[in-house]
């Protein structure tokens, strides 16, 4: 069975491994959130190609549901049935990463960062939407560069969420 901490471990060293030229410009921290948030979001694209191409295969899925007299049906476009597999998935995969090799210093329980770290990842859900909308159905920008400024922006609110908010080390 695979071990987290050694698991942990071994990340934090490949990721510091990598560090060494970076030392003079950037706190090893900023550097580990990097490499971890770099690496969830090539799984999140990884995962995304794969689903959709393989699983989903580009087909509307239909969903289904009764109980206690309650029928439920929706029809959900092949794109959002992927990202809803898809991002519980990088979701947990993230916070694992942040907690165990970006904010080790934290003592909060678990269960408080888990829900600290969802909190701040709504907030930069709803960032984009809101930033996506505002630039390209008001201000009339192109889609791509204005998800590329506004990815800088949730980057920012991620790592100081994160850093002040859900990992953060308490005062003694």
């Amino acid at each position: 069975m695979l071990d987290m901490n050694r698991l942990a471990s071994l990340i934090t060293k490949i990721i510091d491994f990598f560090y060494v030229p970076f030392r003079k410009i950037m706190p090893e921290q900023v550097f580990r959130y990097a490499a971890c948030g770099g690496g969830n979001m090539v799984l999140d694209w990884v995962l995304y190609f794969l689903i959709y191409n393989f699983v989903i295969g580009h087909e509307i899925v239909n969903i289904q549901f009764s109980a206690f007299s309650i029928q439920f049906a929706q029809a959900i476009t092949p794109h959002i049935a992927t990202l809803c597999i898809v991002f519980p998935i990088t979701l947990f995969t993230g916070f694992w990463l942040q907690k165990y090799v970006t904010f080790t210093q934290s003592d909060l329980h678990g269960a408080r960062q888990l829900m600290r770290y969802i909190t701040i990842v709504a907030i930069n859900l709803a960032v984009n939407y809101f930033g996506l909308k505002l630039c390209v159905e008001v201000w009339g920008w192109y889609p791509t560069p204005s998800k590329m400024i506004i990815t800088v922006i949730t980057v920012v609110i991620s790592y100081f969420g994160q850093k002040y908010y859900s990992f953060r080390v308490k005062k003694k």
